[in-house]
């Protein structure tokens, strides 16, 4: 049986500005969780997790901590890892422009919450072109929005990850991907473009979905 490496790649903390979560305590959660990582996607800015940056240095020998951002497009939210959107394009811009400017700098975007209505880009996915993945399990979402996300992801042949999208610490690991080789700030974008990867959904109702959708 190979290894496998749980990480959750849809975490805020206070620095998205709409909670008051400690990233630290985010962090102790995880590990009593017995997960392998987390990402940190702040809204809208990549520098808004710039603070975590000494708690990346303290936890580096106990769990793999990322940086990415949920970034905000004129068509909904999207998650990118591996190029700091700040240089890239103000917060005005499609999510196909977006994908163009990522994909050429380097780095990856994947569609958040892709048919949770309110901030969710729906069947306008299927005109943006050069997407790896998209956001299947979200702690936030509906099992029914999900589903969609997944059904979305095999007509486009591409996989999907998972993520809690957690504003608290105890939302932490709701839903999580999972990797067959340790995950660090410097493969995560080779990772997710090897599509060599599976997502879980570790809430009491989803785990009938994982079963069905695996």
């Amino acid at each position: 049986m190979r290894n496998i490496f749980k990480v959750d790649l849809h975490i805020h903390s206070r620095y998205s500005g709409d909670n008051d979560s400690d990233p630290e305590d985010i962090i102790e959660r995880a590990i009593e969780l017995g997960l392998d990582g987390i990402a940190f996607t702040e809204h809208y800015y990549y520098e808004a997790s710039e603070e975590i940056l000494p708690l990346i240095e303290k936890y580096k020998k106990t769990i793999s901590i990322i940086r990415g951002v949920e970034f905000s497009t004129t068509d909904g939210h999207c998650l990118i890892f591996g190029v700091n959107t700040d240089k890239l394009a103000e917060k005005e811009i499609s999510m196909s422009e977006m994908a163009t400017k990522v994909n050429s700098s380097g780095g990856v975007l994947i569609p958040a919450h892709p048919y949770r209505g309110v901030n969710s880009i729906g069947d306008s996915i299927f005109k943006i072109s050069g997407l790896i993945a998209l956001e299947g399990y979200n702690g936030c979402s509906m099992p029914i929005m999900n589903n969609k996300a997944i059904q979305t992801a095999s007509r486009l042949n591409i996989p999907y990850t998972g993520g809690s999208d957690s504003h608290t610490p105890k939302e932490v690991g709701s839903c999580y991907t999972i990797f067959y080789e340790p995950v660090s700030e410097d493969n995560i974008v080779s990772l997710l473009k090897s599509r060599n990867f599976a997502a879980r959904d570790n809430r009491r109702f989803g785990k009938i979905f994982n079963y069905f959708f695996s």
